[in-house]
């Protein structure tokens, strides 16, 4: 088996996706034109992924507006001014925020899934927010006739439904991007926050059996958007023993971009989940250098002094284009950083006899 390495998501849009999005938000081209396009963007990130030799594809997420914010599309009930996320170097995201009730999701993960796996036969991973981030559309002033308790009850409800519907849809995995974890702890260094966030995303988990959760993952990071991260100064201390009590069967870790990646590990070392698989970021989408295989090599047996190699595998820190107007790294710069951490991974478990 070796090591398993999967990507974490998003990568950069083609260029002619680009170029579509543009003129479809002009109206010179329709919907049909621009779901074309997605699909050619879907189809040739999907090839170039096998090309490399990628074990595990993702779609690159080229059909999705953001990460975050899949599950709003088409919905009417929303205003502009939610919850704002500032980034080191100034600019900021913003969330919509909830005006009405019931919450449903406009759109679920499955229907990207569905749309990958027509392209390949190789098993694919999908990517789905974690339903701590859509909490943070709920207002805190609330909403006159909708509480917060209908809306958190409905939101397990559409999570469970949206995870469900990809291992369904026959998802090799499906991965919760849970960056807002670590951002939690600088909005709220006692940690009530974060907490709030994992019993949460426990409720949902815990709608699932062992042996689906064994197909369900978490990943955290410090956020990338435009070269920039939310949170990457918050200590991992902090973050990672707490995230661990979720109940997932993989963590996605990011860790190249760490100053200090041995204390890291030795932090999940020392609160490894019982059978849970640590997936390491050995490959950092804000750098605009390409590692090469033999760093990544290093950075997998640096991690295996510390892990389990039963336990590890590899992943790129964050996706590359989370938001799908970024385009701080190119689409080619992407899918070299994928080779080296595929080739890298494949020389550390040589070495290591995997």
């Amino acid at each position: 088996m070796g090591i398993p390495t999967e990507p974490i998501g998003s990568i950069p849009r083609s260029p002619e996706l680009l170029a579509a999005m543009a003129d479809h938000a002009a109206g010179r081209i329709g919907d049909d034109d621009l779901t074309a396009a997605q699909d050619a963007a879907v189809a040739d990130t999907i090839t170039r992924l096998e090309q490399i030799g990628c074990p595990v594809l993702v779609d690159g997420e080229q059909s999705k507006p953001s990460f975050a914010t899949y599950p709003l599309h088409g919905l009417d009930a929303l205003a502009g001014d939610g919850a704002v996320i500032p980034f080191a170097d100034g600019h900021t995201r913003q969330l919509p925020r909830l005006t009405a009730g019931p919450f449903r999701y406009g759109q679920h993960a499955a229907t990207y899934l569905r749309a990958a796996l027509g392209h390949t036969g190789l098993p694919v991973k999908q990517a789905v927010i974690a339903p701590s981030a859509l909490s943070l559309l709920y207002p805190a002033d609330g909403i006159g006739d909708y509480p917060r308790k209908a809306f958190i009850d409905d939101l397990i409800a559409e999570a469970e439904a949206d995870i469900r519907g990809c291992l369904d849809a026959g998802a090799h995995v499906v991965q919760l991007d849970f960056t807002e974890g670590r951002l939690s702890l600088k909005l709220d260094p006692s940690g009530g926050l974060l907490e709030q966030f994992v019993d949460l995303n426990n409720q949902v988990l815990e709608r699932f059996s062992d042996a689906e959760r064994a197909r369900i993952g978490v990943h955290t990071c410090p956020g990338g958007d435009q070269d920039s991260t939310h949170s990457a100064d918050v200590d991992y201390a902090g973050l990672l023993p707490k995230l661990f009590a979720l109940r997932a069967g993989n963590f996605y870790v990011q860790l190249a971009s760490e100053p200090d990646r041995g204390r890291v590990l030795d932090i999940i070392a020392a609160h490894l989940p019982a059978e849970a698989k640590i997936f390491v970021g050995v490959t950092d989408p804000i750098d605009p250098r390409v590692e090469t295989p033999e760093e990544v090599r290093d950075r997998v047996l640096e991690a295996a002094r510390h892990l389990p190699v039963d336990r590890l595998g590899t992943c790129d820190d964050c996706g590359f284009s989370p938001f799908a107007d970024d385009t701080s790294t190119s689409r080619e710069t992407a899918f070299a950083k994928i080779a080296a951490r595929v080739q890298g991974t494949a020389l550390a478990a040589e070495s290591l006899g995997a």
